[in-house]
């Protein structure tokens, strides 16, 4: 299934964070078919609370950025892909 299309192509760093998350999260995509503006969660890759926690470990440990579960801006971070490596970025730089 491929879920990019080609007006919304992969950064380097959103391609990086996608191959992280397909290894972590053990799914059934290849990293490059992420698009990086489709939903994480529901519709998009279908990913639930516990991915939510796996990749709140991952952003951690890979990059150094902190995402707790009460920050009220998740739904936005953990919008897609291209949130979470946006995110990940300005908070990365100001670290």
């Amino acid at each position: 299934m491929n879920t990019n299309s080609s007006t919304a192509a992969q950064t380097p760093f959103e391609h990086e964070v996608a191959e992280n998350l397909v290894q972590a999260l053990q799914l059934e995509v290849a990293a490059e078919d992420i698009a990086p503006d489709a939903p994480l969660f529901g519709e998009g890759l279908g990913l639930d609370s516990i991915d939510a926690l796996e990749i709140a470990l991952l952003v951690g440990r890979d990059y150094g950025v902190t995402l707790k579960s009460d920050d009220p801006d998740n739904k936005r971070i953990f919008g897609s892909l291209r949130s979470l490596c946006d995110y990940v970025q300005a908070h990365r730089a100001a670290a």
